[in-house]
């Protein structure tokens, strides 16, 4: 089976969350994630959506509205480096980052290594025991293949030195260029 990166995304993270529980969307980008995560949760969960364009808040508070999720739903225009002030500690079932660049979007506007490194510890560190956080790196735009690669490296780092214990999947693109799926599994 050769199944697209954010489809295992979603079945991941769906097999981690309850109705009521804490979720992250790190990216909001157009919502497709946040609505998802809306939709586990219900109405007694919460879920945090991180954006720093414009763009993304305004489509994805449409896209909540139009399935009636946006009452519990948090969104917040500044970077997902915010993550753990919002979110707290060990409070977290699943964490999703899609880094890259917003579909439909300006290609120039992307996802920065340090930010992005800085939210992915953080996300670590917001997961509950059990919890999940799945991270869809982008790697055809330039930029990409750097940040996916120093995303991982510090993972696998915080893995190795074992201060947090954790789980985790890199999945192989499917080609040259092409997005592949980081998994981590909260221990």
């Amino acid at each position: 089976m050769n199944e697209r990166p954010t489809a295992a995304a979603h079945r991941v993270v769906k097999e981690a969350v309850r109705a009521g529980d804490l979720v992250v969307d790190a990216t909001a980008g157009n919502g497709h994630d946040t609505l998802f995560l809306a939709e586990l949760v219900g109405k007694s969960g919460r879920v945090l959506a991180f954006d720093v364009q414009q763009a993304a808040i305004r489509a994805t508070r449409e896209r909540l509205e139009a399935a009636g999720a946006e009452s519990w739903v948090d969104l917040y225009e500044e970077s997902h480096g915010m993550l753990l002030e919002r979110a707290g500690r060990g409070a977290v079932a699943a964490v999703m980052f899609n880094l890259g660049y917003l579909p439909g979007g300006d290609h120039e506007v992307i996802t920065e290594v340090g930010e992005s490194c800085k939210a992915v510890v953080q996300g670590l560190f917001a997961l509950k025991p059990g919890g999940v956080m799945t991270i869809v790196c982008y790697t055809g735009h330039p930029g990409g293949e750097e940040e996916a690669g120093a995303v991982v490296m510090g993972l696998e780092e915080i893995r190795d030195v074992g201060t947090v214990e954790f789980d985790l999947e890199v999945g192989e693109p499917a080609k040259e260029k092409a997005p592949f799926l980081v998994v981590v599994r909260k221990g």
